[in-house]
C-alpha cells in the first residue's frame, strides 16, 4: 500500500511526512474533541491525575515527539518503520503544539484568550508542512532549475535573498506573512510592498518623519482587523473550543 502510495499519489520519499501531517492533524482534533468534553462534564473522560498533579497531555506529546523523532532520524525515508516513527512524531506534535499557550505563558491558559494561540499555531504548522507536501521548499530553492542547483553559490545566494525578504515582511509586523514567504518567497514580495503594521519596527523606524505614511498605516490596520478578527475568532471557537469568559476563567479541564 505504501509504495502504492509513493507511485501514484505523492513524490518519493514524501509518503512519511504525509503520514506525519495526517497523524498531527487528526490527534489535535481528537485532543480538542475529548478536553470539550471533559469540560462539559460528559463522556467517559477525565483530567489525567498523579498524586493530586495534573498531567497534561503536552507530556505524552513530548516523549511521543523525542522517540518519533530519533526513530526518524535512525530510519530511512522508505519502509515500515518510517511510517511507524513518522506517525509516532506526528501525534507526538499534535499535543504538544494543541499545549503550545501554556508552554509559551507557563501557566494553564487553555481555555483562555491566551490559549487562542495554540489553535493558530498549530493551523499555521498544518498548512506549511501542506505547502511542502505539495512540493514547496524552504527559500525557494524548488524554482530553481537543475543547473543552479548544481551550483552552490546560486543555491545560497538564493537562500540569502529569500531569507533577507522574510526578516524585511517580520520587522513589518506581519508574522504570518513572514513565515509562509520561507516557502513561497513570492509572499514575501507582497510584504515588502506593502505598509507596515503601525507597532512594528519597521514603522517605528522608517514612518517617524512620514506622518502620512504612518496614519496609512494605522488607517489600514484598524480596517484589516477590524474585517478579519472576527471570523479568524469564530473559526478559533469552532476548532478548539470558545474560551471562559475572562472573569470566571476555569481552572482545571
Amino acid at each position: 500500500m505504501g509504495h502504492w502510495l509513493q507511485r501514484n499519489i505523492i513524490e518519493p520519499g514524501k509518503l512519511p511526512l504525509l503520514l506525519a501531517l495526517t497523524a498531527f492533524v487528526l490527534t489535535f482534533l481528537i485532543t480538542r474533541f475529548v478536553t470539550r468534553l471533559i469540560r462539559a462534564g460528559k463522556g467517559p473522560f477525565g483530567n489525567v491525575k498523579a498524586g493530586g498533579l495534573h498531567i497534561h497531555h503536552v507530556v505524552p506529546g513530548v516523549v511521543f515527539t523525542v522517540l518519533g523523532g530519533f526513530g526518524a532520524v535512525a530510519s530511512s525515508r522508505y519502509g515500515f518503520g518510517a511510517a511507524v516513527f513518522a506517525v509516532v512524531f506526528g501525534m507526538g506534535a499534535g499535543l504538544v503544539l494543541d499545549e503550545f499557550a501554556l508552554i509559551l505563558h507557563l501557566d494553564d491558559v487553555y481555555w483562555t484568550e491566551e490559549g487562542r494561540k495554540s489553535v493558530e499555531v498549530v493551523v499555521l504548522t498544518a498548512a506549511l508542512v501542506g505547502l511542502m507536501l505539495a512540493g514547496f521548499s524552504p527559500f525557494g530553492v524548488n524554482d530553481m532549475t537543475q543547473d543552479e542547483l548544481q551550483d552552490r553559490g546560486s543555491v545560497i545566494s538564493t537562500v540569502v535573498v529569500n531569507f533577507l525578504f522574510s526578516l524585511a515582511v517580520l520587522s513589518k509586523g506581519k508574522a504570518r506573512m513572514a513565515i509562509f514567504s520561507v516557502i513561497v518567497p513570492f509572499i514575501g514580495l507582497i510584504g515588502i510592498v506593502r505598509l507596515a503594521r503601525p507597532a512594528s519596527p519597521w514603522a517605528r523606524r522608517f514612518y517617524r518623519r512620514r506622518p502620512r505614511a504612518r496614519a496609512r498605516a494605522i488607517l489600514r490596520a484598524y480596517h484589516h482587523d477590524k474585517r478579519w478578527a472576527g471570523p479568524r475568532r469564530k473559526f478559533q471557537d469552532l476548532v478548539g473550543g470558545k474560551p471562559d469568559p475572562e472573569p470566571n476563567r476555569a481552572i482545571g479541564r
